[in-house]
């Protein structure tokens, strides 16, 4: 992967940063457990910053701030999926983070900038998926500092038309992996009411793909503060 991220269209961000006049870019990184959270960061920061979990048992429960750079700040979050009552525990943990705020010229505004979820590609717990956004994302912040991405496109046919060779998809899937977005973005309208972006779609592990979601990210950068949410 040639990109650097942590140098990757700094200018865009500082300047984004400058019309909000904040620094840096706080994102709340969040989906079930399983959806691969610390493998995107681990390919965002191209190094070992959190630890990957390959049993059952979730390796995030707290909330953990990662620094790419001056301008650019990760809080990876414990997933959805864990049984009733540890959700209720990283349901609230979460809900608290998006509404931790700080203050300037007298105002308060919502620490959290922007959240960003991440489904897993063979789409095989979206039931979560709905239950963290209706019931701890969007009442908690604005729908447009939302994105949605799709991981684990290296698996979203089982394996099949993934070539390893090169670590990238087919062109088979790379349409499998359009429609999925496009249905996503459909399934989330009808289970929660809100208009998402196209999900951008991607390999973590393999690092394919990353560099899209970047852009995605940088390219929906709020350009105010966030006001939190009555």
């Amino acid at each position: 992967m040639g990109v650097k991220f942590s140098s990757y269209r700094t200018d865009d961000i500082d300047t984004n940063l400058k019309k909000m006049q904040i620094r840096p870019l706080d994102v709340m990184v969040t989906g079930v457990t399983g959806a691969g959270k610390s493998t995107t960061l681990n390919a965002f920061f191209q190094k070992t910053v959190a630890k990957v979990g390959d049993g059952v048992d979730p390796e995030t429960m707290e909330l953990d701030a990662y620094e790419l750079n001056d301008f650019f700040r990760v809080w990876d979050t414990p997933g959805l999926g864990d049984g009733v009552e540890i959700d209720q525990i990283h349901k609230k943990k979460m809900i608290d983070l998006l509404y931790k705020t700080y203050t300037s010229d007298g105002k308060t505004y919502g620490f959290i900038d922007m959240v960003i979820i991440i489904v897993e590609g063979a789409n095989r717990d979206m039931g979560t998926t709905y239950t963290l956004l209706n019931e701890v994302i969007v009442p908690n912040i604005q729908k447009d500092r939302i994105l949605v991405v799709i991981n684990q496109a290296d698996v979203a046919m089982k394996g099949r038309h993934w070539n390893t060779n090169i670590q990238s998809p087919d062109s088979q899937l790379i349409s499998f992996l359009e429609e999925q977005a496009l249905s996503i973005q459909n399934r989330v309208r009808e289970a929660t009411g809100i208009n998402i972006l196209k999900p951008v779609y991607y390999s973590a592990e393999y690092g394919w793909n990353v560099q899209a979601v970047f852009d995605f990210i940088i390219d929906c950068m709020p350009k105010k503060r966030r006001i939190l949410m009555k």
